[in-house]
């Protein structure tokens, strides 16, 4: 049976921190759209070295490499913000910083997902999913 979180993003950043507390690089875990595009925004900002769905039966999985190369990219921390039992929005101008601009966070906007600055700059607002730095 396959067993389906109902939160997948806290699935995927829970599996990030347990890889980084004990020392591995890489993870495999079942591939969503949502979490494809999460990870697509963590490569674009240097925190994820590279990843791929592999097409597998019956589920594809996510294959994730983490950076741990270099102070600025590697991660330290990396929390979920909105919960499904307690969602936070915020407007564009209200949009958080996280640790004075040395880490970020993830929008779910209606343009799709993006970081935090990249929504200010596009004057989209919505759901903060993951603060990290």
């Amino acid at each position: 049976m396959i067993s389906n979180p109902t939160d997948q993003i806290a699935d995927l950043i829970t599996r990030i921190r347990n890889a980084i507390a004990v020392g591995k690089t890489e993870i495999r875990l079942p591939s969503s759209k949502l979490k494809v595009a999460v990870v697509e925004e963590l490569k674009n900002t240097g925190y994820i070295t590279n990843y791929n769905v592999e097409e597998t039966t019956p589920r594809n999985t996510l294959h994730v490499v983490i950076n741990s190369e270099g102070e600025n990219a590697k991660i330290g921390s990396i929390e979920r913000v909105s919960k499904p039992g307690r969602r936070v929005y915020s407007s564009a101008e209200k949009i958080p910083v996280v640790k004075s601009g040395r880490g970020l966070v993830l929008i779910s906007t209606s343009k799709g997902i993006m970081t935090g600055q990249a929504a200010k700059e596009a004057h989209l607002g919505g759901e903060i999913l993951v603060k990290i730095y």
